[in-house]
């Protein structure tokens, strides 16, 4: 069975939640998140800096062929709870959208599914309607998929 990411963004609210099932248990799916070679992997990203507790913060890059920074992204992460919640900040460099705040949160549904919710708060309605116009849907569910492929087959390895 194919598992879409559901983007649920209400007209007037500042915020969006996103939900995704995962054919992953939630210790693989935690481990996506903070493991900086499989963040790398499924995002498609570099990464710079991946503090992974409570004050910590990280540092995302991406460039092109020619070593032009395309990408860039860091925040601070408020809130770190192993297999249940990170909470940070998220910031893009040298675009015009504001730091929004992120809750991400981990759920185990069987020994071998999970799912996670995560809530993007941002400063206006506006930035949130903004940030929507981008192909943000396609990419977090590209980027789902991927985080899927890539940690299952991990998986399957073991």
């Amino acid at each position: 069975m194919e598992r879409k990411t559901n983007i649920d963004a209400e007209d007037g609210r500042q915020d969006i939640l996103i939900t995704r099932e995962f054919d992953l248990p939630i210790e693989s799916l935690f481990r996506a998140h903070v493991e900086a070679n499989l963040v790398e992997q499924w995002m498609g990203t570099k990464v710079i800096k991946l503090e992974n507790k409570k004050h910590g913060s990280y540092e995302f890059e991406t460039s092109d062929q020619n070593g032009n920074v395309l990408f860039r992204a860091n925040g601070t992460i408020h809130d770190f709870a192993p297999n249940e919640r990170i909470t940070r900040t998220f910031e893009m460099e040298n675009t015009p959208f504001p730091v929004q705040l992120e809750f991400l949160e981990f759920s185990g549904l069987s020994d071998a599914r999970s799912k996670l919710t995560i809530q993007m708060v941002f400063r206006s309605v506006e930035d949130r309607d903004n940030l929507l116009k981008l192909p943000f849907r396609q990419g977090i569910n590209m980027a789902h998929d991927r985080l899927q492929e890539i940690v299952g087959k991990l998986r399957q390895g073991q």
